[in-house]
């Protein structure tokens, strides 16, 4: 996500449609609906397509991203739901997480370079309450090289060793690297490896 600069991300999606689709991410949305409605933290949510979903199921939702061409797109597209999202224009590493504050937090296909990710991941388990889920799919390295998706960035892609290691403290429901079929919109099309995770704070 912070490879680029904000002004990069909006020319991204000043596209008159949705770059990434206006449905949910697959593994975001079967997670999300074997838990019960709560407070959700939506980061780097981009065009908003979680976070409707989410709204949609009865979540409260806080959405953060720093680009405002996305927030405009995500609240109209809230509005086109006849839902009401909260969203926050700020860059990752300037967002105060709140202590305890949410039931989940989404990560969806969120590329950070290492030294902000570790700060950002940090923030995740800091902003969960105790029994709280982290929902994250990423590109895995073995992306690197595909055109279906995600930077061409080997330092910016995640193993499942790396997410292991800063989420280990929490208790891992599923944690897998897997090849998927990916069909969100223009820019995330055709096979991938990902890395999933559904983890919980205890």
């Amino acid at each position: 996500m912070n490879e680029f600069g904000g002004e990069f991300w909006d020319d991204k999606f000043s596209a008159k449609d949705f770059v990434y689709g206006e449905l949910p991410n697959k593994f975001f949305k079967e997670s999300l609906e074997k838990l019960n409605p709560g407070k959700i933290l939506m980061l780097g949510e981009g065009e908003g397509r979680n976070a409707v979903f989410a709204a949609t199921k009865g979540w409260h939702v806080d959405a953060v991203d720093f680009s405002k061409t996305a927030k405009e797109k995500a609240l109209s597209l809230a509005k086109k739901n006849s839902i009401k999202i909260n969203y926050t224009l700020s860059s990752l590493e300037d967002y105060k997480f709140i202590a305890g504050e949410y039931n989940a937090v989404g990560n969806i296909f969120l590329h950070l370079n290492p030294s902000i990710r570790s700060i950002v991941h940090h923030g995740i388990i800091t902003a969960l309450r105790t029994g709280g889920y982290l929902i994250l799919e990423v590109f895995e390295k073995e992306q690197l090289g595909r055109t279906s998706g995600g930077p061409q960035n080997f330092e910016m892609l995640y193993s499942t060793e790396e997410l292991e290691k800063d989420f280990g403290n929490m208790k891992i429901i599923l944690l897998e690297k897997k090849e998927v079929v990916l069909d969100e919109g223009d820019l995330h099309k055709g096979k991938a490896m990902v890395v999933r995770l559904l983890s919980q704070k205890i």
